[in-house]
């Protein structure tokens, strides 16, 4: 009898540990997905070009998951006569330092015809994206959405009735094929403005939809349905979430609904401090939550618009239609788009920049920092062809990707030498260099695992006399506090002046032209990661840096990554018979 009433209690017990454990492990999924990445024809802006696709698709296709779930990608590289790969930006990669996506960096570049698995977990809820980082492959439309809401049982710490996303593009009609090189051209081929701002991959080329086309004139008719004007649909007095990432290849951007106010809510995945804004500037590479409400007259309709920032417009703003239903999508809003500031009102974007503080409770930055890297950001020329530098060094990836020949010790495999940390304090950041020329290098920072780095971002004067120029930068496998902004000069001075009390967290922060953005974080994932500036063709010129840390606590690497350069020879010489 004692027995049975043992047995019957142990089994109640294990019943309530089972009970117990079943939501937790039902609230995470692995989410499947097969790609193939091709050519396609598409017409994003009404003009016909062969661009870069996913299954078909342009944009490519979006991912929605929970935070905790796992992503697991099949992805095939169709393309004719190149590599490819995928970045999840945003996506901390911690534990999967191959899934990065970053060719010549975590991985070798997908072969035509060849499969790699992507698969990597997703821990916090936000709006993210993913791109190609290959070449110029994002620029040639290689890129869609990836939306991590909150875990079951979670809630975000704002209300709303809906939402939409938001996916922020520019376009151009010369091929990147023809943009690389002129790039690498002597004299310097510049890549110009683009001829279309994208909204979900969709504008107008040369034509304002604000305007009323002229009777029997087609000019401002899309048509192709892949053009077609994006159309929000809401209801009178509700409040939406829009979801706003730019994965621009130059452009930076400002964003205005006309006579709507919007609530900034999340950046770059991280909860911000509430405030209340008339528009957005956005810069490539940056992500944004924000809560419209939608209080005004509900028989019109009204523009969203979105223009260039930063530097003189020669693109028409992209724009779509708040729909209040019942109306019709097709009726144009009585009064005109809101026009962005002016392009070069640097204390307007500085303003909006400032507002972004941490919410409540976020978790703050280390006290002190272990390491101090000052990058200063140059225009500089190599045997006479125009490069980006940092602290005079332009970076050049190796054949071999760091992280394999890093974690299994290769010699000769990249630059061995140390990168400066610093440039000289006579470096005057207001003027061009007085010495152009520069160098080439595939070297690394290499940072002690755990410890506190400060970076200095150090904008300065281009090669011609009175420019400097935006610079979005993206630190991949990380995020970092931004503790302080300034212009001109850094100086020792301003490190008494970091905000430490409630910088926000983020994964790519702006450098203001003649001005200094400083950045803190802790290098607690062991890989190699990029550092690097957004904009496509700066990156393509040499404006980033690579960060090791902890590489050899990187678990075993699948073959597929390493199968370039010195790492394939390895793994031959490992299964020679």
């Amino acid at each position: 009898m004692a027995t049975s009433s043992l047995l019957l209690l142990l089994l109640l017990i294990s019943s309530c540990i089972i009970s117990a454990l079943l939501p937790a492990a039902s609230a995470s999924k692995t989410r499947h997905f097969k790609w193939e990445v091709g050519y396609i024809y598409a017409s994003p802006d009404c003009n016909e070009k062969i661009l870069m696709g996913i299954n078909g698709q342009f944009p490519g296709p979006t991912i929605r998951a929970k935070a905790g779930d796992t992503i697991h990608v099949e992805l095939k590289n169709t393309l004719h006569t190149e590599g490819v790969v995928i970045h999840w930006h945003g996506i901390r990669q911690f534990g999967t330092p191959w899934a990065d996506g970053t060719a010549s960096i975590s991985q070798c570049a997908i072969d035509p015809e060849e499969t790699f698995v992507y698969r990597f977990r997703v821990e916090k809820a936000g709006t993210y994206f993913y791109h190609g980082h290959y070449g110029m492959q994002r620029a040639a439309g290689l890129y869609g959405s990836l939306i991590v809401d909150a875990a079951d049982g979670e809630e975000e710490p704002f209300r709303y009735d809906g939402e939409f996303n938001l996916l922020l593009s520019d376009w151009y009609h010369q091929s990147i094929y023809d943009q690389m090189v002129g790039l690498s051209s002597n004299p310097l081929r510049w890549i110009g403005e683009p001829q279309t701002l994208l909204i979900n991959g969709r504008g107008q080329y040369n034509c304002s939809l604000a305007a009323h086309p002229v009777e029997g004139s087609n000019a401002c008719r899309p048509t192709s349905k892949d053009c077609a004007p994006v159309v929000l649909r809401v209801l009178p007095n509700k409040t939406y979430r829009l979801r706003i990432a730019s994965t621009t290849s130059l452009s930076s951007l400002n964003l205005a609904i006309g006579n709507h106010k919007m609530v900034v809510v999340e950046a770059d995945g991280n909860h911000v401090e509430p405030f209340t804004v008339g528009d957005i500037d956005i810069y490539s590479g940056e992500s944004y939550s924000v809560l419209v409400t939608t209080d005004q007259n509900p028989s019109s309709n009204y523009w969203l618009s979105v223009g260039v920032r930063g530097r003189k417009p020669k693109t028409s703003p992209a724009l779509a239609i708040v729909n209040y239903r019942p109306n019709s999508p097709s009726k144009l809003p009585e009064s005109g788009p809101p026009m962005a500031p002016e392009w070069n009102d640097y204390n307007h974007s500085k303003s909006f920049s400032y507002r972004i503080l941490a919410r409540r409770g976020a978790p703050k930055p280390p006290q002190s920092a272990d390491r101090r890297i000052v990058l200063l950001n140059t225009q500089n020329k190599i045997d006479g062809y125009t490069k980006w530098s940092i602290n005079n060094v332009s970076l050049a990836l190796p054949p071999t990707p760091y992280l394999g020949s890093m974690r299994y010790r290769l010699k000769n495999a990249f630059d061995a030498g140390m990168p400066p940390e610093n440039f000289p304090p006579s470096y005057d950041v207001m003027r061009p260099p007085p010495n152009p020329n520069s160098t080439q290098s595939s070297n690394a920072y290499v940072i002690g695992l755990n410890s506190t780095v400060d970076v200095i971002l150090q904008n300065a004067n281009a090669l011609a006399v009175n420019v400097s120029e935006i610079h979005p930068w993206h630190l991949h496998g990380h995020e970092f506090w931004v503790v302080g902004y300034g212009d001109g000069r850094f100086g020792e001075k301003e490190v008494a002046r970091f905000n430490l009390k409630n910088p926000p967290l983020r994964n790519t922060v702006v450098i203001f032209p003649y001005g200094w953005t400083a950045i803190r974080f802790v290098a607690d994932n062991p890989g190699v990661w990029a550092f690097h500036c957004h904009i496509e063709p700066h990156l393509h010129m040499g404006m980033g840096v690579i960060f090791a840390e902890g590489v050899e606590h990187v678990g075993k690497i699948p073959r597929e990554a390493l199968a370039c350069g010195m790492t394939a020879k390895m793994l031959m010489d490992k299964h020679r018979p």
